[in-house]
């Protein structure tokens, strides 16, 4: 052995052994599976015989090229590993590793293996990062779900690349130090040079950010209907489809419903942050301060949208999880791609299977649409709309109807007089909206206390007789609506929570005729199904 690895031999009270075995040695990382992660054990084994760097464990390519990174950045870390025979193993076997996070963790363990460390120790430590060939830690995605999972399984510390660190720092109740350098770790490990602790506070981060409202309602003249409708669906985690002609203030109306949505909770907060943690989207606090508003264009694919690859990866309906999907323009999205929303929009999670397995990430969001009336966007004023009767049925049954009967709130958008456009009126802002539906939603709060329901809009049909009961008067008007109307049960059943939430809105405990009278204006005139 060279001077340098008989000393840390010294200090690690091992022993140089010649002819046989030389060391085993044994560290854990973890897996992304979806948002989920699972434990990854990477064993270690150096003997004689002819040198070779063997990795097994059902491992993607980039995982098998981790030996030539971890070969070259332990050389230029000082490191001198012999010419022995190799043998490093990532198990289970049976879960697929992908991925540049098991640098780290081998390097560690072949250190461990060649005595430059201690086995001792290391079972309590957690290891993720991607080595570059001079031994720098680079960043790597879905730090926090990993740094979660050593949590729950018993670890008491976490080294991570110092790029990840405000990242992982957010899991409470566990050690998380952020490292530059694979010497580093080492350093820190032999308690040479200790590397500092990262902890952030959510609830300190949350409380310290400023919701501001970049874009107010007040800045929206006129369009009463369309604003009320938005209130609903804010209040209530209601989907929305709003319809009219070209530039009458859609998106407008759109992009300012996160703003009257009320702030993060602490535990949403997390759930978000390790999807977008697994896409690469978190922003450089570590975690999200703000709902996600996601606006993807109409020429997104299916994969794209839901997620997927050969490694699935989340797709824009997980990264609206506790926020808002706003899908302009919606006749124009692929047919497929549509229909993909079916099931998010049921259960609030996205599967997607492979050979490999099942892969699931949540979904609970509020999906904001817009769409024309017709192609040329002008109908029903015939003086400008060309479409034919039937072009314009065509156009508007790109949406099938299943997916209309997800959507509990239509609201059409007109175009205004230029009084309205040029008046003095001071219209209200989304301070004073918000304000209402933080009351709404707290009176929601309360209703469902010990339950998983948070918005009426995720009331299970079995539940909607206890907690939207309605008296003899409305329930014989509920019956003339559901005749007249022609709707289908789950249709029926949504408007039923949108009642609910105008209820909620106007403080009152039961559901009246008027807040089913309201409930109804929003669903779409027979002529836009």
């Amino acid at each position: 052995m060279n001077s340098y690895n008989q000393f840390f031999c010294k200090i690690s009270g091992f022993s140089d052994q010649k002819g046989g075995n030389l060391l085993y040695s044994k560290v854990h990382t973890a897996a992304l599976n979806g948002v989920q992660c699972r434990l990854i054990s990477v064993e270690t084994d150096v003997s004689d015989g002819l040198p070779v760097f063997s990795m097994v464990g059902y491992l993607a390519s980039e995982v098998k090229e981790a030996q030539e990174r971890v070969r070259t950045a332990l050389r230029n870390s000082g490191f001198h590993i012999q010419p022995k025979r190799i043998m490093v193993n990532l198990a289970p076997a049976d879960i697929r590793k992908s991925g540049s996070g098991y640098d780290l963790p081998i390097a560690i363990a072949l250190l461990a293996a060649h005595s430059y460390l201690p086995q001792q120790g290391l079972e309590t430590v957690f290891f993720a990062g991607e080595l570059g060939l001079d031994g720098s830690l680079c960043r790597i995605p879905g730090i926090l779900g990993m740094v979660l999972e050593a949590k729950r399984a018993g670890f008491t510390s976490c080294i991570i690349p110092a790029e990840n660190a405000s990242e992982g720092g957010v899991i409470q109740g566990i050690s998380v130090y952020g490292a530059a350098s694979l010497r580093d770790v080492v350093n820190h490990l032999l308690g040479v040079r200790h590397l500092k602790e990262v902890t952030i506070n959510i609830e300190e981060k949350l409380r310290g950010h400023q919701m501001g409202i970049e874009e107010d309602f007040a800045d929206i003249r006129g369009q009463a209907m369309a604003k009320r409708a938005a209130e609903i669906a804010a209040a209530g985690m209601h989907n929305l489809l709003l319809t009219g002609q070209p530039g009458v203030g859609k998106t407008m109306i759109a992009r300012r419903i996160p703003g009257i949505l009320p702030p993060l909770h602490p535990d949403e907060a997390l759930e978000a942050s390790q999807i977008h943690s697994v896409a690469g989207t978190l922003p450089k606090e570590g975690i999200l301060l703000k709902r996600p508003f996601r606006m993807p264009h109409h020429t997104i694919t299916s994969a794209a949208l839901a997620g997927g690859g050969n490694i699935p990866q989340p797709g824009e309906i997980s990264l609206a999880h506790r926020g808002v999907l706003y899908l302009d323009e919606l006749p124009e999205f692929q047919r497929e791609a549509l229909e993909i929303l079916r099931q998010p929009l049921e259960e609030g999670e996205v599967r997607i299977s492979r050979s490999s397995g099942q892969y699931i990430f949540p979904a609970d969001f509020m999906l904001v649409a817009s769409r024309n009336p017709c192609r040329c966007g002008f109908y029903p004023d015939r003086t400008r709309c060309t479409c034919s009767e039937g072009e314009i049925r065509s156009y508007l049954h790109k949406i099938s109807r299943p997916l209309l009967d997800r959507i509990d709130l239509h609201a059409e958008v007109r175009p205004i007089s230029y009084q309205e456009l040029s008046g003095d009126e001071k219209e209200e802002s989304s301070s004073d909206i918000r304000e209402r539906v933080l009351q709404a939603q707290k009176i929601q709060e309360k209703r469902y206390t010990g339950s998983e329901i948070r918005f009426n809009s995720r009331l299970p049909a079995p539940l909607l007789e206890r907690y939207c009961a309605l008296g003899p008067e409305e329930d014989h008007f509920m019956q003339q609506i559901y005749e007249t109307k022609n709707l289908t049960a789950r249709a029926c059943h949504r408007m039923l929570r949108v009642a609910r939430t105008i209820a909620d809105l106007a403080g009152s405990e039961q559901i009246k005729i008027p807040h089913l009278s309201e409930a109804v204006r929003y669903r779409p005139s027979k002529f836009l199904e």
